[in-house]
């Protein structure tokens, strides 16, 4: 069986991407039945849309691909902890399971507010942090300080 490393190694590629692209590198994958069923990257800049962060873009193409809106049994992974919007859409999904690699404190969901794990909500999500963190935080760090040149 596949573990969480190696989901997290798949979406730092999806990340990657968005970083050659000029996007802010984060990357997505959601996992059902042992298997990545969608990918994605960034895109809010090439698309023109706010909400084509990786999690939304990799929901989409799951539930496209399901052709159900609800992803029950699914894990998602995600290279950075879930902004509020992606929780949201992570909680409307039904995900099963939400694994990140670095934490966000200034923007994070669950540091903020702790959703999707909120038991409060109409369907709560087990929340896996700190997968590959390093590696994870390391790519958004280089793509930052790039910017700051």
């Amino acid at each position: 069986m596949k573990n969480d490393a190696y989901f997290m190694e798949m979406a730092l590629a999806e990340a990657a991407s968005a970083l050659a692209s000029g996007e802010v590198p984060v990357g997505a994958v959601i996992v059902m039945d042992g298997g990545a069923l969608a990918k994605a990257h960034n895109c809010p800049i090439m698309m023109r849309d706010p909400t084509a962060h990786a999690e939304m873009l990799a929901i989409r193409k799951a539930a496209a691909i399901k052709q159900n809106y609800r992803l029950s049994g699914a894990t998602l992974y995600v290279t950075i902890e879930p902004c509020v919007m992606c929780a949201g859409a992570i909680v409307h999904a039904r995900i099963k399971r939400l694994v990140f690699g670095a934490s966000d404190p200034k923007g994070g969901a669950l540091s903020l507010y702790g959703i999707p794990g909120d038991n409060r909500l109409n369907h709560a999500v087990a929340v896996t942090g700190g997968v590959l963190a390093e590696e994870c935080g390391e790519i958004l760090s280089r793509f930052f300080r790039a910017k700051r040149i």
